[in-house]
């Protein structure tokens, strides 16, 4: 018989005194929940602190107390075994928990321990920790709330029982983020802790951020935060907080009541110890994701061996209700559901993956997953469906992220790798991820064939990345690009090249340069040329280079960029010739008209996804607008530009400004 406890005492699930730092309400939930319901269920994953959270919504745990009504007596058992129990296995513990003693003789049924609870008058029965006995349980508790009726039950456990009047509590992480007070639920445990543990000094010398970013790690799970606590006795918070950026299962504590929160690894082993051997399989597999995934990913990762396509929903669906995955989204949405892996359930399981010798076969399935999401999302733009790519994109960003960190370190794929990179320009450039596709090109062009159409490809983009940042290294690469591009005949190549090279003289103020640039790459670029920006966009970054000479053909030059065929399917080019033309609407002395073209292209914008380069400028023009303000000034403008696209309210241009030596030759 799994061993139990009963009594009094509630030890800590593990040592600190202030693991309920941020709970407040939910025990106060609880409390309400036992109060009104003869069943309550405190569910969660490993470490969120369920038994400290159902002890301390219990004031008068393990002695009889005055409550709202009757004198009620509450009886603990928290189960300690660690292998599937049977009914009569959890009816002995709970008759023990009830009687103080063991039956003398005899297996003990429900019977039993139903007739000592009705006469023990009003009780609560609080279950403690009951995974390994959990389907035992659920049969024993639906007999004994049959069978008395002033009997209330508490329980704490990965899953709920299942049963029709239960009522569930479930309790996740701590938030990470900090609230109104400054400092975050889960710094605050991180700081209460360290103190308990290391003494004020220790306590007082970590760094709010240092704090946040520890805990970030560690994703508020408070079991690892107080573990992590502790190792402040021995290293600095930033030392940690490096550390814990390399995996968490190393984090242990000798001050836990239980031996399995003795190691985080311990803890989340005792939930895979749980698991049967496909749901292990799954776990260890799927614990290649660095972010969220679906079924169908999961099915073509997971697969082999042992493990059918057809398994894997079902183990997804287990998984997640035993607090491994979390299930993001809406259950039962209009989306297929997608799940997220815990930052310690995803090192546990990478380190099972490496013990079974399958780490290199899971990465490079995961690495062919994401070569598929770029060629899908590359051609849903291409076809119109920017929605489709911005969304699918960002649900598997961390995992493309971590294919390409992965694959920059083998220098062999460079040129298949730098495909997907250069693919993806829309990505980088339009919805915020300027710095991580600059840093994945800059690290595969050296070791990619210089005259291959990509590496041209290559080079442009990371030209236009670098634009605002670092203009000598985009200097560079277009004088790198601009000749293999001529020697490929690669006319989209060169109109791009071209752009950039507007891009870089826009910034410089140089508008009759950048303005011609714009018209060059408008009229090399052929209409609808996939891997990079239409004609539209450079006809928009040619009004707004125009807007600060030449009034008047900017404002033909708006109109017939919003006029383009390819920008009609193109949502992007139509948000940036909008831009364009208010922009060029408010430099003409026409606010009201600006200010109408502005609300308009704000209002298209899908609120759902992130948001395409080019709504912040739309936001300070109408600001501009709105506070009756003329255009920016030029020191501004070159400030307020955020990325290297080029339509940015452009600066005067320098008088005698000598033209760039990139752009003579690009001509």
């Amino acid at each position: 018989m799994g061993k139990h406890g009963g009594g009094p005492g509630v030890p800590p699930a593990y040592g600190t005194r202030d693991a309920l730092v941020g709970r407040d309400r939910e025990v106060s939930e609880v409390r309400e929940l036992v109060a009104a319901h003869r069943l309550v269920t405190v569910v969660g994953g490993v470490g969120v602190g369920k038994s400290r959270l159902a002890a301390a919504a219990l004031p008068g745990a393990g002695r009889t107390r005055t409550g709202p009504g009757p004198r009620e007596r509450v009886v603990r058992v928290r189960w300690r075994g660690t292998r599937p129990a049977s009914p009569g296995q959890v009816a002995a513990a709970v008759f023990h928990a009830v009687t103080g003693a063991p039956p003398r003789s005899g297996p003990v049924g429900v019977a039993d321990v139903a007739a000592r609870l009705a006469g023990s008058g009003r009780t609560l029965l609080f279950l403690d920790d009951m995974d390994a006995a959990h389907r035992a349980c659920v049969g024993v508790v639906r007999e004994l709330l049959e069978a008395v009726p002033r009997l209330r039950v508490l329980v704490t456990a990965r899953q709920p029982l299942g049963l029709g009047e239960e009522r569930v509590c479930r309790l996740g992480p701590l938030p990470v983020s900090a609230g109104a007070a400054g400092v975050s639920p889960a710094a605050e445990l991180f700081l209460a802790a360290a103190r308990e543990a290391c003494g004020d000094a220790v306590a007082d010398a970590v760094g709010p951020a240092a704090a946040e970013e520890v805990c970030r790690s560690l994703e508020g799970l408070p079991l690892a935060i107080t573990m992590a606590a502790q190792q402040l006795a021995d290293r600095s918070a930033d030392e940690l907080a490096r550390a814990l950026r390399h995996g968490q299962c190393w984090l242990t504590s000798e001050r836990a009541a239980l031996r399995r929160h003795r190691s985080l690894r311990s803890a989340v082993g005792a939930a895979y110890a749980l698991c049967d051997r496909t749901e292990r399989v799954v776990w260890a597999r799927g614990s290649v994701f660095a972010g969220g995934f679906d079924e169908s990913a999961a099915a073509f990762v997971c697969v082999g061996g042992s493990v059918a396509p057809q398994d894997v929903p079902a183990c997804l669906a287990r998984l997640a209700a035993a607090g491994v995955l979390e299930l993001m989204g809406e259950p039962g949405g209009l989306r297929a559901p997608r799940y997220r892996m815990a930052r310690a359930a995803r090192d546990f399981g990478t380190e099972r993956l490496w013990e079974a010798g399958e780490a290199e076969i899971a990465a490079e399935r995961l690495a062919v997953h994401a070569r598929r999401v770029a060629v899908v999302a590359e051609g849903l733009w291409n076809a119109g469906g920017q929605a489709q790519a911005a969304q699918l994109l960002s649900d598997e960003r961390e995992n493309l992220h971590a294919v390409l960190d992965r694959a920059v370190r083998r220098p062999e794929q460079a040129g298949e790798v730098l495909e997907t990179v250069a693919g993806l320009w829309f990505w980088w450039v339009v919805y915020g991820e300027r710095e991580a596709g600059r840093r994945h090109l800059l690290r595969l062009l050296p070791h990619a064939p210089a005259d291959r159409p990509v590496t041209v490809r290559a080079l442009w983009l990371a030209a236009w990345l670098s634009a605002c940042d670092a203009p000598r290294t985009a200097d560079e690469l277009l004088r790198r690009a601009w000749p293999a591009a001529v020697m490929l005949g690669d006319s989209a190549a060169v109109g791009r090249i071209a752009h950039v090279q507007g891009v870089l003289a826009l910034h410089e103020g140089a508008l009759a340069e950048a303005a011609e640039h714009f018209r060059e790459a408008a009229s090399l670029v052929p209409a609808r040329a996939p891997g990079g920006p239409s004609p539209a966009v450079s006809l928009a970054a040619l009004a707004v280079a125009q807007a600060g000479f030449a009034p008047g053909a900017a404002h033909r030059t708006a109109r017939r960029a919003l006029a383009q065929r390819e920008a009609r399917g193109d949502a992007w080019a139509t948000l940036v010739a909008r831009y364009a033309r208010a922009y060029v609407d408010q430099r003409r002395g026409h606010p009201g008209q600006a200010w109408r073209r502005t609300r308009r292209a704000l209002a298209s914008l899908d609120a759902r996804l992130p948001l395409p380069y080019g709504s912040d400028a739309l936001r300070r023009l109408l600001e501009d607008l709105e506070r009756g303000a003329p255009g920016r000034p030029p020191h501004a403008a070159k400030a307020a530009a955020p990325a290297p696209l080029g339509f940015e309210a452009p600066a005067s241009p320098p008088r005698g400004a000598p033209p760039r030596d990139t752009c003579a030759a690009a001509r």
